[in-house]
Formats: C-alpha cells, structure tokens, sequence
C-alpha cells in the first residue's frame, strides 16, 4: 500500500521503527539501526525523524536538515528515513504507532530504541499502551547498561514479557507485550557532543 508522502510497506513484511529527534543523525544511531536489522531479522527499519521531541525543551534543528543528517547514517537500501509523523500529525509515539497500524494493516511493527531512551520510556505518553500494542527491541549505548534499568516501571512490570538476547528475531512472531534487550558492540557518539562542537 502507498500513500503520498509515506513509504510503502505490504502485509506481511516486518518493519523496525527507529523514532528520534536525530539532531545530528550520528554513528551510535546506525549503530542501533544496524544492530536492530541484523538481529531481528526485519524487512527493513523506517528512521522516524520527529518534528521535534516533547521531552527535550531545546528546539530542534529544522526537520530537512535532520531528516538529511540522518539519508547521511541509513546507508544500507533496507533503511528508509521518513518524516511520516508530520503527515501523520503525531506528537506523541503512541499516535504514531496507531496510525501505522491502521494505515497498513498486516505489517508487523517492532518499537526499537537505544538503551539511553529506556530511562525515559515511563515519561512517555501513555507508555504502557506502547508496550502492549508494538514488540521492544532495546540496543545497549555507551554507559547505560540494562542492570540499573531493571528496577524502573517499564523493565518492572513488562518482566514477564522479556525474551533474551538470543531469542530477538522471535520479536517479530510473538504478541506484545514482548520485548529483548540486546547487548551490542558500544558506540560512543552522541548528537550532543556534535552539536557542542559544531558550535
């Protein structure tokens, strides 16, 4: 199915979707990309540049320069980055994880993040909603092991739905809440320090 202004996607296939602000698009979020695609064994990962991230009070970078910053990281042809959340009109993930579901029914959608946006998963809204309605893929980041983030909310309640490391790929079978933290190669960049140096 293809809709102007969104990607195409077609029942059946498994798409991994890498939400972020992506100001600057750095090595570490290819890492966490990469990473995403090889272990679960997805069709290809949408790069989700969001207009701009409820949580953060700085204002981001004009959306085509991170959309840009980020076509420069999603090298392999399995990745696709979009700003779909502007035609969508979503603020908040669980808006655009409903509206991808309904926009492409029989797509199998998996939630990926870095291990760094695990601490803040309960600040989201309606986070739990999140959990029951996608799998979790989590990559390790530089710093942030899983160790301290399995006494949050999130790690708390979902423990039951855990897979381990090597039961990944089985994310894109199993009915949610499921979720897998995968310790990966580190990769210490962050858009921070690019933006501090870019300065």
């Amino acid at each position: 199915m293809r809709r102007r202004g969104a990607p195409a996607a077609y029942p059946g296939e498994v798409i991994g979707l890498y939400g972020g602000t992506f100001d600057p698009a750095h090595e570490g979020h290819a890492h966490v990309a990469e990473t995403a695609l090889k272990r679960l064994g997805a069709s290809r990962i949408w790069w989700l540049v969001s207009p701009q991230n409820p949580l953060k009070s700085r204002q981001a970078d004009q959306l085509a320069a991170r959309a840009a910053s980020a076509r420069t990281r999603a090298k392999r042809w399995r990745m696709r980055v979009t700003t779909i959340e502007t035609l969508l009109g979503s603020q908040y993930t669980i808006d655009t994880v409903t509206a991808l579901q309904r926009r492409y029914p029989g797509v199998r959608f998996i939630w990926i993040m870095g291990a760094d946006s695990l601490a803040d998963f309960p600040r989201w809204g309606r986070w739990r909603e999140i959990a029951r309605r996608v799998a979790i893929l989590i990559v390790s980041r530089p710093g942030v092991g899983l160790a301290p983030r399995l006494s949050g909310p999130f790690a708390r309640q979902f423990a039951p739905a855990r897979r381990r490391a090597d039961e990944a790929a089985s994310l894109t079978r199993a009915a949610p809440p499921v979720w897998c933290f995968l310790p990966a190669r580190l990769h210490a960049v962050s858009s921070t320090a690019l933006r501090v140096r870019r300065r």
